[in-house]
């Protein structure tokens, strides 16, 4: 049996109002995930437990099967394994967003989605004017990038820009969560300020605004943490896994997994990413692999925007751009796969970031009766045969185990 997980980041939501009460999922037109549905078993997933913060990471973590709460770093650190960043056991890495900020009040998670060309810039002025030996800034791809301090504590509570589009700055700036961190929080601090003086005016913003763009004016430091621990999926499952995404953070899971990365040519990460690439990469995957994991980030981002349009855009071009491909190519194989579709997590356009409601799941596998279930969405799946499940219990799920 071979395995292949479309994870459509963010997917999942909660009723609109200007969808008469409907989630973006419900009103999509998504043939090919509903005739998974029918001909598979489905049913909710808490992906996150409620005392932790509902990231992508500790999500992601889950639905690989993972004890996030013995493994769980930060983003950070996982972003430094798929840029090639080694860390020192003493190493903090954080994720360095570039936001924009506007009369004081964060506008937006990602400088207006700034493309790689003009992130790289700006992270290599900033090396140049604020950065040292010891505190050093990694360019990544459009607003993700990567920073780390030698010897820093991660005894400091952060928040992600993208949970407080419309808070003033200076409310969610970082802090000490106990004495030992109070010079790490205060040194991270003065480089978001620091770092405001010198964008305000760098060529890159300038030549943004006089396009109607919004600026990359401040950075944000946020998920910090140590180089983890972790078994790889051949330890934990006795599976070689294969990962397909345009998110670092994604792939850095993947390489302390033991699994392969496999970039496609055009993987942006936005609604624009190479859906087709993404899916034949993935079927190609399975000739030496035995799971494959391909993420995409798309509804996630739409979702952070609320952006419903977008949203239900971006599910209909998962369904109809990727799971129509990787159903059909599969079902041709000699060998039986199971396909699962599922989100990380929800991220309602109505309040723009992550939270902790159990998404919903589906698992299709060719060698099993199906449930009663017919249509992919979040209250559909409620009447699924798998009932709620947490934990690991869907990676056990999907291989049988």
């Amino acid at each position: 049996m071979k395995y292949v997980i479309i994870l459509g980041d963010g997917m999942s939501d909660r009723p609109l109002e200007q969808l008469g009460g409907k989630t973006p999922l419900m009103v999509a037109d998504i043939p090919n995930i509903d005739a998974l549905c029918a001909r598979g078993r489905c049913g909710k997933f808490v992906t996150v437990p409620e005392d932790m913060h509902p990231g992508s990471a500790v999500a992601n973590l889950a639905v690989l099967g993972y004890n996030a709460r013995e493994v769980f770093q930060g983003r950070g650190v996982l972003e430094a394994a798929s840029m090639g960043v080694e860390l020192d056991p003493t190493d903090l890495a954080m994720r360095c967003n570039l936001i924009c900020i506007e009369d004081d009040i964060i506008k937006n998670h990602s400088a207006g989605h700034i493309t790689t060309e003009e992130s790289t810039g700006i992270i290599n002025e900033l090396n140049r004017t604020i950065g040292s030996l010891d505190m050093i800034f990694h360019p990544g791809v459009s607003y993700r990038h990567l920073f780390v301090m030698k010897n820093g504590s991660d005894k400091i509570a952060c928040t992600p820009p993208h949970d407080v589009p419309g808070t003033p700055f200076t409310d969610v700036m970082i802090r000490a969560a106990s004495s030992e961190g109070e010079a790490t929080a205060t040194s991270l601090n003065s480089l978001i300020l620091k770092s405001q003086a010198i964008l305000e005016k760098h060529p890159v913003n300038q030549k943004r605004i006089s396009a109607g763009k919004d600026p990359a004016n401040s950075v944000w430091f946020w998920s910090p943490g140590h180089r983890p621990k972790m078994k790889t999926m051949q330890e934990l499952y006795n599976i070689k896994g294969a990962v397909i995404s345009a998110v670092d953070l994604v792939k850095g899971l993947g390489i302390y997994a033991g699994m392969d990365v496999i970039e496609v040519e055009g993987a942006t990460g936005l609604y624009d990413t190479n859906y087709e690439g993404k899916a034949r990469a993935a079927v190609e995957a399975l000739a030496d692999h035995d799971l494959v994991y391909l993420h995409v980030e798309a509804t996630d981002e739409a979702g952070h925007e609320g952006d419903i349009d977008l949203k239900i855009r971006t599910i209909e071009y998962l369904d109809k751009r990727i799971v129509k491909f990787i159903a059909e190519e599969t079902a041709k194989m000699t060998e039986p796969v199971a396909i699962a579709v599922t989100p990380d997590h929800g991220t309602p356009c109505a309040v723009r970031t992550h939270v902790h409601d159990p998404v919903p799941f589906l698992i299709y596998n060719p060698l099993l009766e199906p449930d009663a279930v017919t249509r992919y969405d979040e209250e559909s799946t409620k009447r699924g045969s798998f009932g709620t499940i947490v934990g690991d219990q869907f990676m056990k799920a999907l291989i049988g185990s």
